[in-house]
């Protein structure tokens, strides 16, 4: 008897409490719902597109031409030490943050990359201190693949610019001018 009486609590406390249930979250209200990722892109074809200066500072865009660039890298300074920055035009979702792969000329790098809002256009951006040896990647003559989680696999064609602006930026302690003459952009390289 005096155990059962010393159990009566114990019944009273769970006779208090539902037990848990399937329809529990039905219960619980819920503003809105989960949203994943964006949808993937797929990777564009690059096989006309080319390496050209941009027509201000020391920045090179990467697209087919008369299209809107694909790619950009540029050499940034505000008197430190300078950094090479890269964008991926493709979208990107509010506040995202992922790792740019570039794999080529017997390197493999990665690279963050963030999604920074232009406008009301979210798109990925990044840079890095241009004596990096990551960056050794763009310094080579043949092609690299630039790959961004949901953004696709981008080819960059091969051409001396990049390799040239990575090491004019690194010998620098300043950016270059805007009247300071780029290369003329390189054609695709012929893949015979």
């Amino acid at each position: 008897m005096s155990r059962t009486l010393a159990l009566l609590p114990l019944a009273i406390l769970v006779a208090c409490k539902p037990p848990a249930s399937d329809d529990y979250v039905e219960r619980a209200r819920i503003d809105e719902p989960a949203r994943g990722p964006s949808e993937p892109i797929d990777s564009p074809d690059t096989e006309d597109a080319i390496w050209a200066p941009a027509g201000e500072g020391a920045r090179l865009l990467y697209g087919k031409p008369g299209d809107r660039p694909l790619f950009a890298i540029e050499c940034l300074s505000d008197g430190s030490e300078p950094m090479l920055g890269y964008t991926r035009f493709a979208r990107a979702d509010a506040h995202s943050k992922a790792i740019l792969a570039l794999i080529g000329n017997g390197h493999v790098s990665r690279l963050k990359i963030d999604a920074a809002q232009v406008g009301n256009v979210w798109r990925w951006e990044g840079a890095v201190e241009v004596n990096d040896s990551r960056l050794d990647v763009l310094t080579g003559s043949r092609e690299v693949e630039a790959t961004v989680p949901g953004a696709g696999s981008l080819v960059l064609n091969s051409s001396a610019l990049p390799g040239e602006l990575v090491e004019r930026c690194r010998d620098l302690a300043e950016p270059l001018t805007p009247d300071e003459p780029m290369p003329e952009p390189s054609p695709p390289a012929d893949p015979a």
